[in-house]
């Protein structure tokens, strides 16, 4: 920690001795790295617009980031800017940097915010950095007017003030309301205390339904294996290439191998279907009555 502070002081520094540009020195490094890609141009016009970076990257403190991470990502917001900066619109530079920067700040903070991603539309931005902000000055004013607002009230209020869907602002509202733990932490102070890891359910297969899933399986074989006797070993060979292969054949295909129309195929096909249901029919109506 204070390794990285003494980083940020340096950097801090560094930025603040770096050139002050005027317009229109600003404007000839532009058009050289835009249109020629000077690097050595692009390189100043960069340093010497660090100490904005710096300046809004403090800004976000609170959200609980390093202020190296939110330097290196205003840094890069401040790059894109000047990738994509159009000189021929008449704007200056940091005006139109101020924007990238920000994007770049507003993204990382929201990405390392929590585990589960906290939004990613415009509304879902807005709200997480505006939020508890408006909320505070809204009670603030019923407060002053004697006036008590429940939570429905509260929301409702928000979402009009910035500008965004109700619904947005009670998922936000949740999302801000605690933070990350892991499920490796014990439910109580004891020695002894269980995981919370350990009280999540076991969405997977359990033994008993194992064993009964396996008998059911080999017990179906056994019928299809029997209703398969009651074919004709050309009528067992069609049905076998159509239903039991990863990719079946076509009935044309059979056809030509059989010497017969695919017509014929499909023909032979029904009817093994038919003795096959009657099979499994019988099958099934004598373990019923086994059973009662």
């Amino acid at each position: 920690m204070a390794l990285d502070a003494q980083n940020d002081r340096l950097m801090s520094r560094k930025a603040m001795k770096a050139e002050l540009l005027d317009a229109e020195t600003e404007l000839k490094l532009a058009y050289a790295w835009r249109d020629q890609r000077d690097e050595a141009a692009l390189h100043r016009l960069v340093t010497a617009y660090m100490r904005l970076a710096i300046s809004m990257a403090a800004k976000y403190k609170r959200y609980g980031a390093s202020m190296n991470d939110l330097i290196q990502e205003a840094g890069v917001g401040l790059m894109k800017a000047a990738d994509k900066f159009d000189p021929d619109r008449g704007v200056r530079f940091s005006t139109y940097a101020v924007w990238w920067i920000k994007a770049s700040i507003q993204d990382y903070v929201m990405r390392n915010w929590s585990m589960v991603r906290t939004g990613s539309t415009s509304s879902q931005k807005s709200l997480f950095f505006n939020m508890r902000r408006v909320q505070a000055q809204l009670e603030r004013e019923a407060s002053s007017e004697g006036v008590a607002l429940d939570r429905f009230q509260l929301h409702q209020m928000i979402a009009s003030e910035i500008g965004v869907p109700l619904r947005d602002v009670e998922m936000m509202d949740g999302r801000l309301a605690g933070s990350d733990f892991s499920l490796n932490a014990v439910q109580s102070a004891d020695e002894d205390g269980r995981e919370w890891i350990d009280a999540l359910e076991d969405d997977s297969v359990q033994a008993a339904e194992q064993v009964e899933n396996s008998h059911d399986q080999e017990q179906l074989r056994t019928w299809l294996l029997a209703a398969m006797k009651a074919l004709t070993e050309r009528e067992s060979f069609i049905v076998q290439e159509r239903k039991l292969r990863d990719v079946p054949r076509t009935l044309e295909s059979l056809g030509k191998e059989l010497g017969i129309s695919k017509e014929r195929v499909r023909q032979l096909e029904a009817t093994a279907f038919v003795k096959m249901r009657k099979s499994l029919e019988a099958q099934s109506r004598e373990v019923h009555h086994f059973l009662l």
